[in-house]
């Protein structure tokens, strides 16, 4: 009798172990759902960075990932103020989260330099390298990867000289403190001197010395070219006037500024973007370190025109190619 009781005994711990484990998370994965924690830190307001941030949230809830009911997520919007970026990094930084996101690339080197520990993701960003972000693209190199939204700039600035090829002198428009700009128009440059044009730019440090930067550019350009510069997007309504006041075409680099002004452009979504930056965002969640995760390129490139602006510089939409290498 002691012996049948003892092994009833063990069957019933064993069932009791078994329905345990059957209603607990799976051993597989590398943390408690419970207590995964992500941070946002985005620039500022503008279209391109907002649509990256909801990409990249809406790729996380289709992958099962959903705000307020298995993760938390803490989104600072620095409203492109340098002390907030300091102390909102500091912030993220004591909140000791799964992973953090940068978006645009001043936000992304304040939060590496506030916190090297915490698992960073970055996009919106031109050239990682050259923010020092990362070692290279394949090999990132220390605790940050993520997506870069660079676009051929050649390509734009060959379908820049394809609608207007009467455009002898291309002008430049950017913020001079943006790493980004400073990437895109050097590249810029030497693509319009390869095709034997002129090339002359003036710079805005914020967004109100657009008009007056805009007026004066269009005074001595033919045809405008503008990079994904988060200054001159937000003013792109503005520039967008006065381009057809002037009758100076723009094309600038990113797709979402083109229907605020711009004529057309080879651009990529951003909330694509931000959801291929979601993707990396999982790996991380299950346990792959960030150095080990290559940095990603758009992967879709896509024609954009600006059809209300195509008919005021007579542009048949329908004869614009994506010509985007």
């Amino acid at each position: 009798m002691k012996k049948r009781y003892w092994l009833l005994t063990v069957v019933s711990l064993v069932l009791l172990l078994v329905l345990g484990a059957c209603g607990s998370p799976a051993q597989g994965s590398s943390q408690d759902s419970k207590k995964i924690k992500i941070g946002i830190l985005q620039l500022m307001n503008q279209t391109a960075l907002d649509d990256a941030r909801k990409g990249f949230i809406a790729e996380l809830a289709k992958a099962g990932y959903k705000d307020g009911k298995n993760i938390s997520i803490h989104y600072v919007n620095a409203q492109n103020d340098q002390a907030n970026l300091k102390s909102m990094s500091e912030e993220l930084a004591k909140d000791k989260n799964t992973v953090n996101l940068a978006i645009a690339t001043p936000a992304a080197q304040a939060l590496l330099q506030a916190d090297k520990d915490t698992p960073q993701l970055f996009t919106a960003i031109t050239d990682p390298v050259e923010a020092k972000l990362v070692t290279s693209l394949q090999h990132p190199g220390g605790n940050v990867t993520g997506t870069s939204d660079l676009v051929p700039v050649s390509g734009q600035i060959k379908l820049l000289h394809e609608l207007f090829p009467k455009a002898k002198t291309i002008g430049l428009l950017y913020n001079a403190a943006e790493p980004n700009s400073l990437v895109q128009v050097k590249m810029a440059k030497a693509a319009i001197a390869k095709l034997g044009l002129k090339s002359t730019s003036l710079t805005v440090a914020s967004t109100n010395d657009v008009s007056q930067a805009m007026t004066s550019l269009a005074g001595k350009a033919d045809a405008i070219y503008v990079p994904a510069d988060n200054v001159v997007a937000t003013a792109m309504a503005t520039v967008g006037k006065i381009s057809a006041e002037k009758k100076v075409p723009v094309v600038p680099a990113a797709s979402t500024m083109v229907p605020a002004g711009g004529i057309a452009t080879n651009g990529i979504d951003y909330e694509k973007l931000g959801a291929q930056t979601a993707q990396m965002a999982i790996k991380i969640i299950k346990g792959k370190k960030a150095s080990a995760i290559p940095v990603q390129l758009p992967k879709d490139i896509t024609l954009v025109v600006n059809k209300k602006l195509a008919k005021v510089f007579k542009i048949d939409p329908a004869q614009v190619v994506n010509d985007a290498k």
